[in-house]
């Protein structure tokens, strides 16, 4: 086994070096464009799935940028005098980012991943060698300890993290560093926690070499770092959300029974937010038999929080074993052990009586309503990243619902959200369609039935007139009794708003 240890890394107290470094890495465009640019679609694709071999084919050359790519990102040995020309490869070897190798080579010590922000910033993400890209691939049945570089997971909480100006954020689990780099955009704050001191380190690291602020970095499990008085207004954590026996892999294995660390990660946060504040998870949830998993994950819900759960997918218990001892690499190991593993795995949750494992994003928002609302959803269906923006409009949503009644709504205007289409399913040549279907081209990119009731009013939503005057025209139309109409659109009225297909208009 390597030495896990911050020793091993490179100094994370130089922040001279770490300017200049990055300074020549830009210089030499080793950003997430540059890449994209040298190494062509498919290669750089390739990349993301560990798959190196085109890489090493695209950068035969003896340019700046190829000389970064094989020695940062594909771990290739590369002459010293190579090396010199493009960074500052002194300081470099003294501060430990570079090593000699061989006769008058260096190597890297850590990958560098250029990473693009999401307003065009060019970040650099480290991690552990061979970590940088794609999954573990392996390196986890040969070091318990290691540190992810940028993963679907990663970006996917990036990505649904609502990025509002904000005085103070924590990353519990920080990793690499990805989530405090992001928070550190719009946080005065930044508090990042990891059980691991090398993924403390390493976030260092990526912090530095990224042009970001420093964060204030803490050891420890979950909570445990955080002092009993502090409160946060953003709270995010990709956490090792793994569902496993035991807690062999430190960057994924929770080391708690079944799901209770997630379930513990939740019910926990509540407390730590500050009024409006959110708290934005990934986690994995037990699918047991004779329980219903939505009030499974009703039950995690703190007091005081609107909660917004979407659950991604569902793999059977089969299939969830076998993705997780693949990512640590077990199945190229002897079959004798993969099979004990394999067993373990499945007797944890034969004992637990667990059919299935769900994947998704759990949103909390601390709320001074008497009467918090908890949304629990399946959404399979592709969506449009960023969603910080559709998670803060969920909430603020909630908010005016939960403000107007039934006469209020009807005293409201509204305003179809923007790219929303109307859809009208039926047999080819009927007079009349069997449904409409009004669906979103953005944000959830949601589909719902409407009656024609429903279909006209959202079509005529402009922000001009009060949803009341709109259904009077409505049943005047349609031959309907007014007063009944009134009565029965409200609830169509608040789904479409809780839904987003409609926006109330500003005063």
């Amino acid at each position: 086994m390597t030495d896990t240890g911050p020793a091993s890394l490179p100094a994370a107290d130089r922040p001279d070096t770490a300017a200049r470094l990055r300074d020549a890495l830009l210089a030499a465009s080793f950003t997430a464009d540059g890449l994209l640019d040298l190494l062509g679609a498919p290669a750089y694709a390739a990349l993301a799935r560990s798959e190196t071999v085109p890489a090493l084919r695209a950068t035969r050359g003896d340019t700046p940028l190829e000389t970064l790519v094989r020695l940062f990102l594909l771990q290739q040995p590369v002459p010293h005098a190579r090396v010199a020309a493009v960074l500052p490869v002194r300081e470099a070897l003294e501060a430990g980012w570079l090593r000699r190798v061989g006769g008058d080579e260096v190597a890297a010590t850590v990958d560098v991943r250029p990473y693009g922000g999401p307003g065009g910033e060019d970040w650099f993400i480290v991690s552990d060698l061979g970590c940088a890209v794609g999954g573990a691939g392996g390196i986890g049945q040969h070091d318990e300890g290691v540190v992810l570089g940028v993963g679907g997971a990663s970006t996917t909480l990036a990505g649904i993290t609502v990025r509002t100006p904000v005085a103070s954020a924590l990353d519990l689990g920080t990793g690499s560093g990805i989530q405090a780099l992001h928070a550190a955009q719009h946080a005065t704050r930044v508090t990042a926690t990891d059980l691991n001191p090398r993924a403390l380190h390493i976030t260092a690291l990526t912090l530095a070499l990224s042009g970001a602020p420093a964060a204030d970095l803490r050891e420890g499990s979950l909570f445990e770092p955080v002092r009993e008085d502090e409160r946060y207004d953003l709270i995010v954590s990709n956490p090792p959300f793994v569902i496993s026996p035991g807690a062999r892999l430190t960057y994924r294995d929770g080391g708690m029974g079944g799901d209770d660390l997630c379930r513990s990660l939740v019910r926990q946060a509540g407390e730590r937010l500050t009024e409006g504040g959110f708290a934005q998870f990934l986690a994995n949830w037990q699918h047991v038999a004779g329980e219903d998993w939505q009030d499974r994950l009703r039950s995690w819900v703190p007091r005081g929080c609107d909660a917004w759960i979407v659950q991604r997918e569902v793999q059977d218990v089969t299939q969830y074993a076998e993705l997780w001892l693949r990512d640590a690499g077990d199945h190229r190991g002897d079959p004798a052990e993969y099979q004990a593993r394999y067993d373990a795995w499945l007797d944890e949750f034969e004992a637990r009586k667990v059919r299935a494992v769900g994947f998704g994003w759990i949103t909390l928002r601390r709320t001074g309503s008497a009467e918090p609302v908890v949304t629990v959803e399946e959404w399979p269906h592709p969506v449009e990243q960023p969603l910080g923006e559709t998670v803060r409009a969920h909430f603020d949503r909630l908010d005016y619902l939960r403000a107007h009644d039934d006469a209020a709504l009807l005293d409201s205007r509204f305003k179809l959200a923007p790219e929303v289409v109307q859809e009208q399913v039926g047999l080819p040549g009927a007079e009349d369609p069997e449904h409409v279907v009004l669906r979103q081209h953005r944000g959830m990119r949601r589909a719902t039935k409407v009656d024609t009731v429903g279909a006209g009013f959202a079509g005529v939503c402009d922000g001009t007139l009060s949803a009341g005057r709109i259904l009077d025209a409505i049943a005047q139309l349609v031959g309907e009794d007014a007063v009944l109409l009134r009565d029965r659109t409200p609830a169509q009225i608040r789904l479409l708003v809780e839904q987003g297909f409609l926006e109330p208009a500003a005063d």
